[in-house]
């Protein structure tokens, strides 16, 4: 147990902000054989790049610009772009390798046809096709070969005959990696084109890269991916490429941005290929397993706290099926896990793995172990182990109550039992009992009333956790204690007011309808709230006819200052209360309606 000098609880989600593989920035990469601070003037180029001339930056500048306006028609398009391609030809590498080049390259070439993108392929390639080496592994050129092999998940829109040339050149590009693969991997640039290459063979591609946003990476968020038909050759090329990498598995644990191609390997396998990416993990995990670690210990809780290889293992554990995962557990993890929880890198695949129990019986194993330690991850600021540990209970409809104590008691609000009622603003805010009454004993009931404040990310995504607990009593009983200043100031938070919606969405109808009586009074300032108007909406879709009506009663009063707000009009406008103030009767007709559909739909649902 913490001692009562530990008042508040860090609000990180895993302590330090771990570096994500793969990235441009190619910090770490200097001394790679194609890498190198040294250039971006050597990377790939062996010193001997050549540059356009300023005349022909200009001019793609111009193209590019062109572009960027449109076309009338397809002739004029298909005009536009063979011109452009003639003057391309016999330069295609230095334009390729130019920054304006490059850009105007990536906008032209999803405009061209099959067989125009395989003689640009076929031109960076050289000869004897090892010159794509060089390109792909340059900062400018690498960009290119993706968008250029990217479009081959056309190959069902046109004639199989037309993209003879550039499915040539990809398996070429593929034969090119699959014979430099240890420079390939580890590039900051090549590994790039490796990873859009394994999804292009298994017939699966996401957005550009130069349509991400840079810095907006979030974590868990799995990049929407489109799938397409894909020639044969490709089926057993996607084959080849995978077993040669396995023959480097090694560099997946020591380098970072070998780890992210392995990682991607892994996805696109699962999504397209199960068989192939069940035996891959295997062959993974038997490899991590293998290496020497200190007597008695795993290797894995090694690899668990490193950079570079946690990441690879949270995609294994992601992708894994019940027998690998519980392998894992019991014979790896187990009687580690808090200590692995505490760690500032290993706890993110502990949430991963905890994710991932939450379908199996060894769920129950790993809450009771990791429930010893809650106060001490806590205390060091992981606050998505304990997020995901509630998230899990929730799914697996196990270990609730003993979660729900256990934060009671970490929060220093589970004895004398008037403190249950204090326990939403702990929750939400992260802060102990002491600290948010700003008490200075552990003594006495319920302290002076004090403003909602201090609503984190990691907090409310908790709380919306416990929500779908069976049992939350105690959850609506803190928020009924709840002023009607503190109710509105959470449903104008941005994240309070997803608590307050998962609360309201979640209880039963007499349950919503105590809810709804504290929100008597508040319905024109939450509908004139950017944040309130979307909870109002949520509880208006859950609520009951009677419950709609009685909020429809409390809105209308205020038509003109509704109708005339940019947030509340859509309220007024949704609710149809126009219909309401005027032909009450079929208002209430249509309402009934809808309950009934909603009611239905929710019966097939369950």
């Amino acid at each position: 147990m913490l001692e009562e000098a530990v008042e508040t609880y860090p609000q990180n989600g895993g302590g330090k902000k771990r570096k994500y593989p793969g990235g441009d920035d190619g910090k770490g990469e200097e001394r790679k054989k194609w890498g190198g601070e040294e250039g971006e003037r050597s990377q790939g180029d062996g010193g001997r790049k050549q540059r356009l001339d300023a005349m022909s930056v200009g001019y793609f500048r111009r193209v590019g610009e062109r572009l960027a306006e449109g076309f009338e028609d397809k002739e004029e398009r298909a005009m536009f772009v063979e011109n452009v391609l003639s003057e391309v030809k016999g330069q295609a590498i230095m334009v390729a390798m130019d920054c304006t080049g490059s850009i105007t390259l990536q906008r032209l070439l999803p405009l061209s046809t099959a067989e125009q993108v395989g003689e640009v392929l076929a031109e960076l390639g050289g000869e004897s096709g090892s010159e794509l080496a060089v390109v792909s592994c340059d900062r400018c050129g690498g960009h290119v070969v993706e968008s250029a092999v990217r479009q081959m998940s056309r190959w069902t829109e046109g004639e199989e005959e037309s993209f003879e040339l550039l499915e040539a050149q990809v398996l070429s590009l593929s034969q090119v990696v699959r014979d430099n693969i240890e420079e390939f991997i580890q590039h900051v640039h090549g590994s790039h084109v490796v990873r859009t290459l394994l999804h292009l063979l298994a017939g699966c591609l996401g957005p550009p890269r130069t349509e991400s946003r840079q810095g907006a990476k979030v974590r868990g968020v799995v990049p929407l991916l489109t799938d397409f038909e894909i020639p044969t050759s490709f089926w057993y090329e996607l084959k080849s490429l995978t077993e040669t990498l396995m023959e480097n598995i090694n560099l997946s644990v020591t380098d970072a941005v070998a780890s992210a191609v392995f990682q991607t390997m892994l996805t696109v396998c699962h999504r397209k290929r199960p068989k192939l990416c069940k035996q891959l993990l295997k062959q993974i995990m038997a490899y991590l397993t293998s290496r020497s670690a200190a007597p008695g210990l795993s290797p894995l809780l090694v690899f668990l706290k490193d950079q570079a290889s946690s990441h690879l293992i949270e995609t294994i554990i992601q992708l894994s099926h019940k027998p690998l995962l519980r392998d894992l557990y019991k014979n790896h993890l187990k009687g580690h896990m808090v200590d692995l929880a505490l760690h500032p890198i290993a706890n993110f695949p502990i949430q991963r793995l905890t994710a991932a129990s939450a379908k199996y019986t060894m769920f129950l194993t790993l809450f009771d172990e990791l429930i010893q330690g809650v106060e001490a991850v806590l205390a060091s600021g992981h606050m998505g182990v304990i997020v995901q540990l509630a998230e899990s209970c929730a799914e697996s409809e196990e270990k609730q109550d003993e979660m729900l104590q256990c934060l009671l008691r970490a929060f220093h609000c589970a004895e004398p039992g008037s403190r249950h009622v204090s326990c939403l603003p702990l929750f939400m805010s992260l802060l102990t009992y002491e600290v948010y009454y700003h008490s200075e004993t552990a003594e006495g009931g319920t302290s002076t009333e004090v403003p909602l404040a201090s609503i984190c990310y990691h907090g409310s995504r908790l709380v919306q956790a416990l929500s779908r607990f069976k049992e939350r009593s105690v959850l609506l009983s803190s928020l009924r204690t709840l002023s009607q200043a503190d109710i509105l100031t959470l449903a104008s938070d941005p994240a309070g007011s997803h608590v307050l919606q998962a609360l309201v969405t979640t209880s039963s109808d007499k349950g919503r309808g105590k809810i709804l009586r504290r929100l008597e009074g508040l319905h024109v300032q939450m509908a004139c709230s950017r944040l309130g108007s979307r909870v109002l909406e949520a509880i208006w879709n859950s609520a009951s006819v009677n419950q709609r009506q009685s909020i429809a009663q409390d809105l209308v009063p205020s038509e003109n200052q509704l109708r005339s707000h940019q947030f509340a009009r859509h309220v007024w406008a949704k609710f149809a209360l126009t219909h309401f103030v005027h032909r009450r009767a079929h208002w209430q007709e249509i309402q009934a309606g809808e309950s009934k559909k909603r009611k239905l739909f929710s019966d097939i649902l369950e």
